[in-house]
């Protein structure tokens, strides 16, 4: 089973969360100004999913070309990833996760989610 893309209408427009089959929020997506393009964003990310991980953890890492994930640390010292499109646009960003692992088993799940995932649009 596989978990859904939940598009939900903001006060400035349109934005996803992919969520797995547990509940938990994988990813979650800019704010997109239409219904359509946030649509688009979804279909991006399955596209997308299966792509290569750029570890910016890592001293001297390798810069990979797009689409790509990038794991980095924020300013609060956690790990965080962010999904690029082949034209170098975040399409997702996930969490804050305290370990490397935690934060790899997020872009794992998006993998293993994001190609059969239903879209529903949520209440507002």
């Amino acid at each position: 089973m596989a978990g859904k893309f939940e598009i939900k209408q903001t006060k400035s427009g349109y934005r996803f969360n992919l969520i797995a089959t547990n509940g938990q929020v994988i990813a979650t997506s800019e704010t997109y100004s239409s219904l359509e393009s946030c649509k688009n964003g979804v279909e991006s990310v399955r596209k997308n999913c299966a792509a290569h991980v750029e570890d910016q953890t890592k001293e001297g890492f390798e810069t990979l070309t797009h689409p790509k994930y990038e794991v980095y640390v924020d300013k609060a010292g956690e790990f965080r990833f962010r999904l690029k499109a082949k034209n170098g646009e975040i399409i997702a960003t996930g969490e804050g996760y305290k370990a490397k692992a935690s934060c790899l088993n997020g872009i794992d799940s998006i993998g293993r989610n994001a190609p059969e995932a239903k879209v529903v649009e949520a209440e507002a």
